[in-house]
């Protein structure tokens, strides 16, 4: 080794040399970036970054000789052989080229140390080919011993490097790689040197066709800037590449699932039904929406029922085959699907795999997640044409399978249109219903069951239509809910019966309906207050009715309202107990001061055992914890005597009468008459 130092300390040039350690590191330090790169990308693009990366490799190993090399002071004439001197940086390219290839290559029985092998293989092949061109008039002797020494360096540091590469990863794993690969290249090389000693000889004659080493130079010069041209050139490009190709695949995709989304759809479907219009074939629609997934993030919270759609997604996407696609469009909806069907019963069984693939339960936390699915189809052959038409249509179909107690399952039908049009006509109309004045408020009585009173009456909403006639409020509430009009609407009923009970001489409690998103409302409270300190209602005689389900939408919040309502003097109360969550917890959180057992229960009583059961339930749980007990839908004798039995407080039903409009309980409530106004006495 003295000879290694020797060599080095008197026979080269310092600023040459340094000029070599300074670019040796620098391509040892873009050889790695570009192996990197290669790792994470797919087999078809990791063959372009592994050549780069061999470039930049073989650049490192071939310019470090050659400017090493410029570097030491030969003490005879010398000059280099072009054709050698250009395969030396062939060589030094392929074999490390075929050394990263191993390195990150996943085949079986090939470890990514046997790269390293033939990295420094690379190494030695590169250093004595262009020792081989290096013509000098004299003789090279060579001190076999330290080249093996040189070889076994070239080996050990580059199996070394390749063993960091593909198999570790920690903190300081790149630098580490980077700085053994500049060992192999710089102790092989400075090694080899010391192992040859240069004998002058007269008689050897340097041919003019050979290099000098000002043109060597040069030369290395220009192969370092296109490479490092080349290299740089080609990262900017692919990287831009890739920056598109991401924000393309951004713009396209469902960031939490990974599913195609609408945009998708948007950009895809088209093309996939004119491909398959010209086969003669059709292309079946599937919209799909998840049920009880409401459920899922109410009671688990959001990070579960994200967790839900990330695993159902995986399914789905294992799901699919050949023609097949599902994309995700909102929050549980998915469309899918499903190309070239030629009969009905494809669709059929494609449907069922989805919806198979929905109802498997997913284990999570110790907590079974189970969601059920409703599913619109329609086929491309039917009356919709172009792609938004076709995905509208699945989705009326859709919506027909969600309300379906049965089949959840549904192929879209003309006649659905037919009802969407008559909707959408009905909203339009139900907006101006208000200032048309063809809303209008009906009574039903509500009786004391203990004493057979009159107790209070329930404010009930009809809408005459100037055509149609009376509108049943089950044909148009669940419109006002769909298209928010139910606010409006809302704040009328409660005005007007406010407005309208202040006026009776007999002091009856009016009980009105709150919808769900009348709760959402942070001026509620300031509403109600406003409108008893207009009307000249005391508190004491308006009862709010509140459904479970719209509690659930937002415990805290309703709970914080509710409080403010109960602060005001306003009596609460839970309407169609029984139909929904009716979760214990809510009697026991939420201050109510009555629960309103649902007619579906009162409709079975005495002949449902299990609907028997549940009223006797209720009453007895209401009681225990000091709630009225008001029980809706009593229309015969025999129910009224269970309840008057069982201890219910009050009850409402056709027994004891019919919703009616003012003027015809006019007598009943005692209306006041104002003498002044004879359109509300001829009313009256």
């Amino acid at each position: 080794m003295f000879k290694v130092v020797s060599c080095l300390a008197y026979e080269h040039d310092y600023s040459f040399v340094v000029v070599a350690a300074i670019v040796c590191v620098a391509s040892a330090v873009m050889t790695i970036r570009l192996f990197d790169r290669a790792g994470r990308l797919s087999s078809d693009a990791r063959l372009s970054w592994i050549l780069l990366s061999a470039m930049a490799c073989g650049a490192a190993i071939w310019t470090t000789h050659f400017v090493a090399m410029l570097g030491f002071r030969l003490p005879m004439d010398h000059a280099f052989d072009p054709v050698l001197t250009i395969a030396s940086l062939l060589i030094a390219i392929v074999f490390s080229a075929g050394g990263l290839f191993i390195a990150t290559s996943r085949t079986k029985g090939v470890p990514g140390e046997c790269g390293g092998v033939v990295i420094g293989l690379g190494i030695v092949a590169m250093h004595f080919t262009g020792m081989a061109g290096l013509e000098v008039a004299g003789r090279i002797e060579w001190d076999w011993s330290l080249v093996a020494a040189s070889v076994l360096f070239a080996f050990s540091f580059g199996t070394a490097t390749t063993h960091i590469l593909a198999r570790h990863r920690f903190r300081f794993s790149r630098p580490l790689a980077m700085g053994l690969l500049v060992l192999a290249i710089c102790t092989m090389h400075f090694t080899a040197m010391g192992a040859a000693t240069l004998m002058p000889d007269p008689s050897v004659f340097v041919e003019p066709r050979t290099m000098s080493s000002e043109f060597l130079a040069v030369l290395v010069l220009a192969a370092m800037a296109i490479i490092a041209g080349l290299a740089l050139y080609s990262v900017d490009a692919r990287s831009q590449r890739e920056l598109i190709d991401g924000f393309r695949h951004a713009a396209l995709h469902d960031a939490l699932t990974g599913l195609p989304n609408r945009a998708f759809l948007s950009a895809n479907l088209p093309a996939i039904l004119e491909q398959d219009r010209a086969g003669g074939l059709q292309t079946a629609v599937l919209v799909l929406d998840l049920d009880r997934f409401k459920e899922v993030n109410d009671v688990h919270g959001h990070h579960t029922g994200d967790f839900l759609l990330q695993d159902l997604s995986r399914r789905f996407t294992q799901l699919m085959g050949k023609g097949e696609m599902i994309a995700r469009v909102g929050g549980d909806e998915f469309i899918a699907v499903k190309r070239q069907v030629r009969q009905r019963a494809e669709v059929d069984q494609f449907a069922l795999r989805l919806v198979a693939c929905v109802l498997e339960p997913l284990e999570r936390n110790a907590s079974t997640l189970s969601v059920g699915a409703s599913v619109g189809i329609n086929l491309s052959s039917g009356d919709c044409g172009d792609a938004e038409e076709l995905i509208g249509a699945a989705d009326l179909a859709m919506y027909r399978a969600k309300r379906s107690l049965g089949d959840k399952i549904c192929y879209y039908e003309p006649s659905m249109d037919e009802g969407r049009r008559a909707r959408s006509a009905l909203a339009m109309e139900l907006r101006y219903a208000i200032e048309r004045d063809e809303l209008e408020l009906y009574y039903q009585p509500q009786l004391d069951v203990r004493s057979g009173r009159v107790s209070g009456y329930e404010a009930l909403l009809r809408w005459h239509h100037r055509q149609r006639g009376i509108i049943s409020p089950a044909e148009f509430i669940p419109i006002a809910e769909e298209t928010g009009l139910i606010i409006p609407i809302g704040e009328w009923v409660l005005k007007t019966a406010c407005a309208e009970v202040a006026g009776w001489k007999k002091p009856y409690r009016v009980a009105v309906n709150i919808a769900s998103a009348q709760l959402t409302q942070a001026d509620l409270p300031k509403i109600v207050h406003e409108t008893l300190l207009t009307t000249g209602l005391p508190a004491s005689r308006l009862e709010l009715e509140i459904t479970e389900a719209s509690i659930i939408e937002d415990r805290e919040r309703t709970l914080h309202v509710i409080r403010q309502l109960k602060a005001l003097g306003v009596t609460i109360a839970m309407d169609d107990y029984g139909t929904g969550y009716s979760s214990l917890s809510t009697l026991q959180v939420f201050p109510f001061d009555k629960v309103k057992i649902d007619r579906s229960f009162i409709d079975g009583l005495l002949a449902d055992e299990a609907a028997t059961a549940i009223v006797k339930a209720t009453i007895l749980l209401a009681s225990s914890l000091n709630i009225a007990v008001l029980a809706e839908g009593v229309e015969r004798q025999e129910q009224i005597d269970f309840l008057q039995a069982e201890g219910c407080t009050e009850a409402q039903g056709f027994l004891f009468g019919r919703p009616r409009p003012l003027p015809e309980i006019a007598e009943q409530v005692g209306r006041r008459v104002k003498q002044a106004d004879p359109a509300v006495s001829r009313a009256a």
